[in-house]
């Protein structure tokens, strides 16, 4: 048990016997009351999202989770298998339960999978990940880098705001938490 107001995004919590990963959290403190932590979670059991609300001083419950390094290998259609570092036992997990890490998933990258009793219930993406432009406009002549971005989509199928000079092929460093560019890389 946790103070509402220790709370971080990626926290898996006990609601109602339910699990739920926090997605974000707002921070709300009005003149002369006390503040309220506003969090979004979406459940892991039925992919439910909805805006729960906590004072700062309330208990809440994480979920208690075993980690284990594992490293993607491939997908096939709604399936993604990976690989235990350790024990390398292949564990294939359905895109319903991997959210949105897909887009950041190539082959090799090493990722935290979470388990609560025995069950997978999430994997856990690195801060950055490099990817490879796959689509993207020419750049304009006469565009600062900085001015006036421009949209590339990605080997994974995301689609970031990248600068101006960047072209098909270049592969490009993205934070994973909103999505942004970071850096090209060289190769």
């Amino acid at each position: 048990m946790v103070n509402a107001i220790q709370l971080k995004v990626g926290n898996v919590i006990v609601l109602e016997g339910q699990l739920y990963r926090v997605v974000s959290i707002t921070h709300v403190v009005k003149q002369q009351r006390r503040g309220i932590i506003s969090a979004k979670v979406k459940g892991l059991a039925n992919d439910v999202s909805f805006e729960q609300r906590f004072r700062s001083d309330e208990r809440v419950e994480l979920a208690m989770l075993d980690e284990r390094e594992m490293e993607y290998l491939y997908h096939t259609g709604t399936e993604h298998v990976f690989m235990d570092v350790e024990s390398y036992d292949q564990v294939t997990l359905s895109e319903e339960l991997l959210g949105d890490a897909p887009l950041y998933l190539t082959p090799n990258v090493r990722v935290k999978a979470q388990y609560h009793k025995g069950a997978p219930v999430g994997v856990e993406i690195p801060l950055f990940v490099d990817l490879k432009i796959t689509e993207t406009e020419p750049p304009m002549k006469g565009a600062t880098a900085a001015a006036s971005p421009k949209t590339a989509k990605l080997e994974t199928g995301l689609v970031v705001r990248v600068p101006q000079f960047l072209e098909v092929g270049t592969k490009i460093r993205i934070d994973t938490r909103d999505n942004s560019f970071v850096e090209r890389i060289e190769t």
